[in-house]
């Protein structure tokens, strides 16, 4: 890595979290190559530019665009960073910032390299206040911020579909006016492929509300789920049942696998294959789901209580009695 000044096309090169996996949807082997030599040159130590800078991480602050949840970042998600940090007593790779310009609360803004700021910012507070952030300073638009990031963080399998494809939601209305194929073009990636990812960040609400946790909702959930919530006939069986696992989830705690509720939404809209006909299900006084019943084509009735609905045990007999009666 030399100093003076460089093009933005070398700094795409810089940037893996120390824990990260290895680049299955890499650039260009040059462009690889290069990057691999840069950070082997700072992990060593041998090599620090006039643009690469030990700072206060409390003087960075997240670019408004980045691609992190920053809910979602905790001692558990980022255990990997937190622990390969302390192994090499410091941090190895650097992040992407910019210089900020008359905010006098922060000196940088993080390009990518937020999940680093963050363990950073945790080491500090827990016992070793001698860790600082190491920082690549870039001047970028933020077209550019954004296409920095992305190349960074493409690979990485600590990002989920949820995270990326809302980044990616909001940066096709900011750069590229709404433009799919414009942005498949700069980014490198296949219209296909950047229409399924927007999906995710395309589902309702009613149906993301389903899911215990909305990084749980990956790409092959929503090519599964997003056809069936554009459908006026599908839509309202798929709200019935988010609303179910959702009153399952507060009345039993029960968090069910992110495939599990696609599952379950997907099943919603198939009619229930019985020759007596369709489940019917009863609610109790307070609107919760109390039973379901199906009536066999010989005269059979089977039953489901619902668990936790709320009903009292003479209300559910009750609603079996009238059942029951001819």
């Amino acid at each position: 890595m030399s100093k003076g000044n460089r093009g933005f096309g070398s700094s795409l090169t810089e940037g893996l979290d120390e824990a990260a996996e290895p680049d299955t949807a890499a650039p260009a082997e040059g462009i690889m190559a290069s990057r691999s030599q840069a950070l082997a040159r700072i992990a060593s130590g041998k090599v620090v530019t006039d643009r690469t800078e030990w700072v206060d991480p409390a003087r960075c602050r997240p670019w408004r665009l980045h691609n992190r949840d920053l809910d979602h970042l905790n001692e558990e998600t980022c255990r990997d960073l937190i622990d390969a940090f302390l192994s090499a007593k410091k941090q190895r790779i650097p992040a992407i910032v910019r210089r900020l310009q008359g905010d006098p609360d922060f000196d940088f803004e993080i390009i990518a390299g937020v999940r680093r700021w963050w363990t950073v910012k945790w080491l500090r507070e827990h016992h070793h206040p001698e860790y600082d952030y190491l920082v690549t300073i870039q001047s970028v638009s933020d077209e550019e911020a954004f296409r920095v990031s992305d190349i960074e963080n493409r690979s990485r399998k600590d990002i989920s579909d949820w995270e990326r494809a809302k980044e990616y939601s909001r940066a096709l209305a900011e750069f590229y006016n709404g433009s799919q194929a414009e942005m498949a073009e700069h980014l490198k990636i296949s219209r296909s492929w950047l229409s399924r990812l927007l999906d995710v960040a395309r589902l309702p609400q009613s149906i993301v509300a389903a899911f215990s946790d909305p990084h749980d909702i990956t790409v092959r959930i929503a090519r599964d789920v997003k056809p069936l919530s554009v459908d006026a006939k599908m839509l309202p069986l798929m709200e019935a049942e988010a609303r179910l696992i959702e009153s399952e989830r507060a009345d039993l705690g029960a968090k069910l696998p992110g495939a599990e509720v696609a599952k379950r939404l997907v099943r919603a809209t198939v009619a229930p294959k019985q020759k007596g006909g369709a489940e019917v299900e009863l609610k109790a006084k307070n609107g919760r789901a109390m039973l379901r019943y199906t009536r066999g084509s010989r005269g059979g009735l089977s039953l489901k209580v619902l668990p936790r609905s709320g009903a009292s045990t003479d209300e559910v007999l009750e609603s079996i009695r009238s059942l029951l009666e001819p």
